[in-house]
C-alpha cells in the first residue's frame, strides 16, 4: 500500500488546476459568507487557482467585488470568475505578466475604472522552482523569482495607495519558507523573507493613513505550484512532514484573509498569521 498523499504527477509551469489529481478544494461547495466584506472593492493577483481563488471565492460570498490578475489563459481564471458571478458581485479578469510594472499598474488602472477604487489589496501571485544545488539556479530565473514575488508587491502598493482610504487593507502572501527556509526552494524562501519584512514595515509606514497591512504565511498548500515546480516523487510526499500529516487546501487559507480583510481585524495590521499545519512561524 503506497504512503503517497496524492498520486506523483507533473505538470509545465505554471500548471492548471483542473488537470491535478485530486483538484484542490477552493471551498467552491463549502464556503458560507456572512456579509463581511459587503461593497468593498478587492485586487487578488494570482487569482485564477490555489489560494487565490479561495480568496477570490471567499471574497465574493462576503459581499466583495473581485479584480483578478492571473498569468495566462492557460490557466483557471474564466472558472474563478464563474464562482464571483455565482456569488452576484462583480468579477474583473486582468491577464498579464507582474513581473512587468505596467501590467501591475495596468491592474490597478482597471480595478479603479471598472469598480471604483480599492478597499483591499491582495498580493498573492507567485514563482518557484526547485534545485538541488545553487549552480542549477539561473540568473534569468532569480531575477524572476525576485521581480514576480517581490518588485511586484512594491509596483501593486505603490499604485493602489492613491485609492485606498482608511480603513483599506493589504494582505501579502508570505510562506512558512521565510524563518524555516526549504535549501531547494532558496530563491522563493528569499522572497517571502522579504515579503514578511517589507510587510511589517508597510504597516508602520501606513498606520497613521488608517491602512492596515498584515502577511499571511502558508505552509504546504496543494496548489498548482506543486505538480508545475517539483519532481513528481516530491509532489507525491507533498505535505507528510507536517505535524497534521497533509498538505492544507486553499479553503483553509480563504478565512484568513476574509478576516485581515474585514472590520472584524481592524487592530490587526503588521502580523504574519502562519497557516501552515503546525509548523511553528517564529
Amino acid at each position: 500500500m503506497s504512503d503517497d498523499l496524492q498520486p506523483a504527477q507533473q505538470q509545465q509551469p505554471p500548471g492548471t488546476q483542473a488537470d491535478m489529481t485530486p483538484v484542490p478544494d477552493c471551498g467552491e461547495h463549502s464556503y458560507v459568507g456572512h456579509g463581511r466584506l459587503e461593497g468593498k472593492r478587492a485586487v487578488v493577483t494570482g487569482g485564477d487557482s490555489g489560494i487565490g481563488r479561495a480568496v477570490a471565492i471567499a471574497f465574493a460570498r462576503e459581499g466583495a467585488d473581485v479584480v483578478v490578475s492571473y498569468l495566462s489563459e492557460e490557466g483557471d481564471a474564466q472558472e474563478t470568475a464563474r464562482w464571483v458571478e455565482e456569488a452576484g458581485r462583480r468579477a474583473v479578469l486582468v491577464e498579464g505578466d507582474i513581473s512587468d510594472p505596467e501590467t501591475c499598474r495596468t491592474i490597478v488602472r482597471r480595478a479603479v475604472e471598472e469598480l471604483g477604487g480599492i478597499d483591499v489589496l491582495v498580493n498573492n501571485a507567485a514563482f518557484q522552482m526547485n534545485h538541488e544545488t545553487i549552480e542549477e539556479v539561473s540568473d534569468e530565473e532569480w531575477q524572476r523569482t525576485w521581480a514576480t514575488n517581490v518588485h511586484a508587491m512594491f509596483w501593486l502598493t505603490k499604485a493602489a495607495l492613491p485609492h485606498m482610504g482608511e480603513g483599506a487593507s493589504i494582505i501579502n502572501s508570505s510562506s512558512v519558507n521565510s524563518d524555516t527556509p526549504s535549501p531547494t526552494l532558496a530563491p522563493y524562501a528569499a522572497t517571502k523573507a522579504a515579503i514578511a519584512n517589507f510587510s511589517a514595515s508597510l504597516a508602520q509606514l501606513l498606520g497613521e493613513r488608517g491602512i492596515r497591512v498584515n502577511s499571511v504565511a502558508p505552509g504546504p498548500v496543494w496548489t498548482p505550484l506543486i505538480p508545475s515546480t517539483m519532481p513528481a516523487e516530491k509532489v507525491a510526499s507533498f505535505g507528510g512532514d507536517t505535524p497534521l500529516g497533509r498538505p492544507g487546501q486553499p479553503r483553509e487559507l480563504a478565512p484568513v484573509y476574509v478576516l485581515l480583510a474585514s472590520d472584524d481585524g481592524s487592530y490587526v495590521s503588521g502580523a504574519r498569521v502562519a497557516v501552515t499545519g503546525g509548523r511553528p512561524v517564529l
